[in-house]
């Protein structure tokens, strides 16, 4: 694993981490601390993890944990949030893809994406990208999360899809929906329950088809 991915999944001054990598000593350290939580969490959930098992998984010191963490909440939301960066990498990529010539094969790759990380992704089926912090400002709304974000721009971008306020809330809606339908897909593990796949599949495309308008 490179060491930039905790910086690409945590971006500078981000308020889960006590104190932000700046070395790259520092930065592998950090992936392997969240390498570590994946491992646990993967084995025995999240709601079991402490900081002293990360600890020790690792190889390091409760202190090592406790400068950038300051307990195992902030430990499971930065593990979220580097699944949801990386699923945000995955789609991106997906979706660039030779291959893929309009909107509705995106949303197959995008399905195809978060499938592969379930399946291969340390902590994901654990920790999704559900569970990543709020993103709004305090008090206020939270913002789109950013697969839905990346997912209307890229389909607006690549595919001309109109991009407005409704659009944006049905990529939305479907994120969320296609994110329940998946999990619970991977409920007893294994490769997935292909039955609720191809309903996923079937419900984002039939709520998107009577929104999105191609330019």
């Amino acid at each position: 694993m490179l060491v930039t991915d905790v910086n690409e999944a945590l971006p500078g001054g981000s308020s889960l981490l006590r104190n932000e990598p700046v070395q790259a000593r520092s930065t592998a350290r950090l992936t392997g601390l969240l390498d570590a939580a994946a491992s646990i969490i993967d084995e025995i959930g999240y709601e079991r993890l402490t900081t002293a098992m990360v600890a020790e998984r690792a190889g390091a010191s409760i202190g090592t944990v406790y400068r950038y963490f300051p307990d195992r909440i902030a430990v499971v939301d930065a593990l979220a949030l580097r699944c949801t960066q990386r699923l945000v990498a995955g789609v991106s990529a997906a979706v660039a893809a030779d291959g893929v010539d309009d909107w509705r094969q995106a949303l197959d790759a995008v399905i195809d994406t978060e499938v592969e990380m379930y399946r291969s992704e340390p902590g994901f089926r654990s920790v999704s990208f559900s569970d990543a912090p709020e993103l709004g400002a305090d008090g206020g709304a939270p913002a789109a999360h950013p697969l839905a974000e990346s997912l209307s721009a890229l389909l607006a971008d690549r595919f001309g899809v109109v991009r407005d306020d409704a659009s944006d809330l049905a990529v939305q809606v479907v994120v969320e929906i296609g994110d329940a339908l998946l999990a619970r897909a991977f409920v007893a593990g294994g490769d997935g329950d292909p039955r609720f796949v191809e309903e996923c599949r079937r419900a984002v495309r039939g709520y998107l088809e009577p929104v999105l308008t191609v330019a």
